[in-house]
Parts: C-alpha cells; sequence; structure tokens
C-alpha cells in the first residue's frame, strides 16, 4: 500500500536540497537516506534520498541526480510516496495512517450518525476529518481528541464529541467581548 510521507516545497542553498513539508509521525524511518520514493507525479520519480538534516525546524533533503537549485525547485509541489505493508499500524497506540481512518462510520458520544470519513486533511497545526454525511454534504471535524475522543478500529467507527455548532450552524455560539458587543462589531 502507498501512503504520503511528504510534500516538497522550495529549493533551499544552491546545492539541491529542498524544504519537505513532513506527512509522517516517522520520517526518521521514512525519510531516511538512501530510501526510494515513488511521486505524485508519477513523472517526479522515483526519488532517492541522498542526504537529509535539519536547519532552523525544517526539514531539507537531497535527492540522487538533483544537484542544484533549479533541478530541485522542479520539484517543488512534489507528494512523496512510500511503500508501506498494509498490515503496518503506527507504534504509538493513539496515532493511525489515513487508510485505516477512511471509511470509518463517525457518531457522536450520544450514537448519532453523522456520516463516513471520506478523507484526511493535512493541514500545518492539526489534521480534519472530512466527514461525508448521509446528504452528500460534508463536515470537517478536527482530529484531535477533545473533539475525536475514540477510534475504534474493530468495530470501523470514530466517535466524535462535537462543540456547538460543528455539524448544525444553527447551534453555534456567538462570541462576544466583555462589553457584549459582537467582535468586529460597532
Amino acid at each position: 500500500m502507498q501512503l504520503v510521507v511528504a510534500r516538497i516545497g522550495r529549493a533551499h542553498g544552491i546545492k539541491g536540497e529542498v524544504t519537505v513539508e513532513v506527512r509522517t509521525d516517522e520520517p526518521e524511518l521514512r525519510l531516511a537516506p538512501g530510501a526510494v520514493l515513488a511521486t505524485e507525479p508519477a513523472s517526479a520519480g522515483p526519488l532517492t534520498i541522498e542526504t537529509g538534516r535539519v536547519h532552523s525546524g525544517r526539514l531539507l533533503l537531497r535527492f540522487a541526480g538533483f544537484a542544484d537549485r533549479t533541478a530541485a525547485e522542479a520539484l517543488r509541489g512534489t507528494l512523496l510516496i512510500a511503500e508501506v505493508d498494509s498490515e503496518e499500524t503506527p507504534e504509538d497506540p493513539d496515532e493511525y495512517y489515513d487508510h485505516q481512518l477512511i471509511d470509518l462510520d463517525v457518531v457522536t458520544v450520544d450514537g448519532t450518525e453523522v456520516g463516513r470519513i471520506a478523507e484526511i486533511s493535512h493541514l500545518p497545526y492539526q489534521d480534519l476529518l472530512i466527514v461525508r454525511r448521509p446528504d452528500g454534504s460534508e463536515a470537517m471535524v478536527p482530529f484531535v481528541s477533545e473533539v475525536v475522543p475514540e477510534i475504534d478500529l474493530e468495530a470501523q467507527r470514530a466517535v466524535i464529541d462535537p462543540p456547538p455548532g460543528l455539524l448544525d450552524e444553527t447551534q453555534a455560539e456567538v462570541a462576544r467581548d466583555e462589553g457584549g458587543a459582537e467582535p468586529g462589531g460597532a
């Protein structure tokens, strides 16, 4: 099975290094020198990692055959894909691979059916579960323990405890400042 492990960002320096947006909890395993990764688009790869280092909190990689900035910049936006055994699971029991979450039934803590997880959106600060509802609409659920307290892979379901307004906009609570006015109001 294939797993997206990173997205290539901009070139760094003049020797072919690129920044990468890491999309795996195991970068030391998946993005190690010598690793051969498939790519999306497929025409960019496969790519072999030649070197890797952390600089100012960002992972920098250099690929075999990409020795200068111009060549490295051509890879910008490319997804790096690792081949993973479909039975493999992350070491941390509270972490999941995307393929484990896709198609799980989603219910609220009181048992109300919400829909099914259609995809996972990986954002810089947190992941979102994109839940397809029975009416065809989508709900974006922050994948944090306060909102998603339980993932039960055996039962193939995710239990959510949505704050008011997450699933039904009519239940949204309007924040007010201390003077009683709505934010941005006059």
